[in-house]
């Protein structure tokens, strides 16, 4: 079972996780707010070397299980010195107390060390100011065909080439390593690089060739290209990728961009010919027009149009790994995830279109059409995301 389905499966477990991140993230803003750390690449400075590890519990269920019980067993034993000091002038009442904290010590499953502390940067509380958008993917592949590619590849696999000639080969991110490590710890390694235990560089610092809204922007196009990557290589988006912010022209609405959409479904449409696109009140339908096409008619059912179309088709060349949109469709939930896509370039929509899920779909007899059930397992299945021990989209 994949770690995000566990979390998916244990209720208990993202309170605890969630607790964590917050507990340490207001930790962190009161100490800042009373000057004892300072700020780091715009952003308040973690002070210490080591922080709680949300993503190891995520990976170990016993120890997240042991984390919780110990929590719990932290908060009585406070509770119960607090008592003992009320009664001090009761040596009975007081030693009970005591004797009890003291078993509860003994008692509780506490968690290895090793699990629950992680190394920490001075930048592993922050987050990635910028919005996840085709401008700041575009924008980002540019610094990587600069700065990453001979190293790390094209398509991100690790195998550039220089990357024999690195003292350790580069990592490869088609897999969850981005998803897995905190926005502001990647921020750290692609601005300071990285060192063996024995000093040695295993990647350099490139401080001083980006500015940090640069590292945002690298970051984000590093995560469109693995997502793009592993639908490539299974065939289903494994890490939850968001439908990237774009500039929209809505004829008769206040929306501006995707970001606007809020709470709706969202239908991105690629094709030439649109007006074999049915209307469908479910979701809001917006259109990419091809690179060649107009976009001066707008068609009844089409309800926003794409005013970024070459950044956009740039994000979605990474996305989707589809050089060509004109046959494409992708579906957005109604908290932004991208889940399902159809490259038949018609309305004829399947269960099997659905690539990004939290359980199979359980194929049976229903009087529902296929967009219909589609529908329905993505709104009855939503994405609760984890990312470095932070809990997003919790519903």
């Amino acid at each position: 079972m994949s770690p995000d389905r566990v979390a998916q499966d244990a209720p208990w477990l993202l309170w605890l996780l969630n607790a964590m991140q917050s507990g340490q993230e207001a930790l962190l803003q009161i100490l800042h707010s009373v000057g004892l750390t300072p700020d780091v690449d715009g952003q308040p400075a973690w002070p210490w070397s080591r922080r709680l590890a949300g993503e190891n519990l995520l990976l170990d269920v016993g120890q997240a299980r042991a984390m919780a019980w110990s929590l719990l067993a932290v908060v009585v034993i406070i509770c119960l010195l607090v008592l003992a000091a009320l009664w001090w002038r009761h040596s009975k009442k007081r030693g009970s107390l005591l004797v009890t904290a003291l078993l509860i010590v003994i008692a509780t499953p506490w968690p290895q060390s090793q699990v629950i502390w992680t190394p920490a940067s001075p930048s592993s509380f922050h987050h990635n100011p910028l919005p996840f958008s085709d401008a700041a993917i575009a924008r980002g592949a540019v610094h990587y065909q600069r700065l990453c590619m001979d190293c790390h590849g094209a398509t991100g696999n690790g195998q550039g080439p220089i990357a024999a000639q690195q003292a350790v080969w580069p990592p490869s991110f088609t897999g969850p390593l981005l998803w897995r490590r905190t926005d502001g710890d990647l921020l750290h390694t692609v601005r300071q690089g990285v060192f063996t235990h024995s000093g040695q560089q295993r990647m350099p610092s490139f401080a001083s060739q980006m500015t940090v809204a640069q590292t945002w922007e690298l970051l984000h196009f590093l995560r469109a290209q693995a997502a793009g990557q592993l639908l490539q290589l299974s065939g289903n988006w494994v890490m939850p990728i968001a439908l990237p912010n774009m500039q929209l022209h809505c004829p008769g609405q206040t929306w501006q961009q995707v970001s606007d959409l809020q709470q709706q479904r969202v239908r991105l449409v690629g094709l030439a010919d649109v007006k074999s696109v049915l209307p469908d009140p479910r979701m809001l339908t917006v259109w990419l027009p091809p690179a060649d096409q107009s976009a001066s008619f707008i068609p009844a059912q089409i309800d926003c149009v794409v005013a970024s179309a070459t950044e956009a088709r740039q994000a979605l060349f990474w996305l989707t790994g589809t050089e060509n949109f004109t046959q494409t469709q992708l579906l957005a939930d109604k908290a932004g995830w991208l889940r399902a896509r159809n490259d038949r370039g018609a309305d004829s929509w399947s269960e099997a279109d659905l690539v990004c899920r939290v359980n199979e779909v359980v194929q049976g007899a229903t009087q529902e059409d296929s967009l219909t059930r589609l529908l329905r397992s993505m709104d009855s299945q939503p994405l609760v995301y984890v990312k470095g021990g932070s809990v997003h989209g919790l519903q």
